[in-house]
């Protein structure tokens, strides 16, 4: 069965012009939103954003505006990220002002969410799977404003047995990888039901398999990329450190071939450090 987790069969389902009712039903399980908003769903479409230098890494969100021209965007994050919360809030800042042209009233400026969802834990010190950000007082906790909001969803933390919310039905119909319990969340919610049939004829067409196997290959390829580069630098690291634990003991007298054994730098390698 195909990941609702690729970013590319997430947005076939939820961000296809004909499937509106799956987002709004989708919608309204996370947000706070007034009912009546989610009537007129427009989806901007295609919103497609290269990250990498080479444009091999690209990312593939849906973003839309609600019948009174609120903006979401919706992103799916399979695997971390160096510098995602700035990307965040840089991106979320980022629909605001560009509502606005030079000179314009600031009344028109229209709220903006944000809804990350993750693949991996994310926000630390929680077990909560839902978090929703505004701007608050951390005194008193009064409200600044809702103009800006980003809601974080985290697959992991979705506990394994339902409390009872359309949202953890929802997050459970992306994360499960069983096919008899997709087949349970369908019967207890239409618009699920409705997504899983999607998902099935998704999984028939050899155009989009071909599409979602590049996506998982660039999938991985990103986070082998990111492993290697993590212990890269690790490496770098540690051979820094005993560089300079080597220049300590040569301040001490020590001689080269006790420091090789020690740092397992070479001789040669030390002979350098004390030239």
């Amino acid at each position: 069965m195909m990941k609702r987790t690729n970013d590319l069969i997430f947005k076939l389902i939820f961000g296809s012009p004909g499937n509106t009712d799956i987002l709004a039903a989708f919608l309204m399980s996370v947000l706070n939103l007034p009912e009546e908003e989610y009537e007129t769903l427009t989806i901007v479409d295609p919103h497609t954003r290269i990250e990498s230098e080479n444009g091999k890494h690209s990312i593939l969100d849906i973003k839309l505006h609600t019948k009174s021209q609120n903006v979401i965007d919706i992103e799916m994050q399979v695997a971390d990220t160096l510098q995602l919360k700035k990307r965040i809030l840089f991106y979320t800042a980022k629909m605001l002002t560009e509502q606005l042209d030079r000179g314009e009233d600031y009344d028109k400026l229209r709220n903006v969410v944000t809804i990350l969802i993750t693949d991996y834990s994310f926000i630390e010190d929680s077990e909560l799977y839902h978090h929703r950000y505004r701007f608050y007082d951390e005194n008193t906790h009064l409200l600044f404003s809702d103009t800006m909001e980003i809601n974080v969803l985290e697959l992991p933390k979705l506990p394994p047995n339902s409390d009872a919310t359309s949202l953890w039905d929802w997050l459970r119909f992306l994360k499960t990888d069983r096919e008899e319990e997709m087949k349970m969340l369908a019967q207890k919610n239409e618009k699920i039901s409705k997504a899983f049939g999607v998902l099935m004829e998704l999984s028939e067409d050899d155009k989009v398999k071909l599409r979602y196997e590049a996506r998982e290959k660039a999938e991985r390829d990103e986070r082998d990329r990111m492993k290697g580069s993590l212990a890269r630098g690790r490496a770098e690291g540690r051979a820094e450190g005993m560089v300079a634990v080597a220049k300590k003991m040569l301040e001490e007298n020590m001689s080269a071939e006790v420091i090789s054994r020690f740092t397992g730098l070479s001789i040669a390698e030390i002979e350098n450090l004390d030239a």
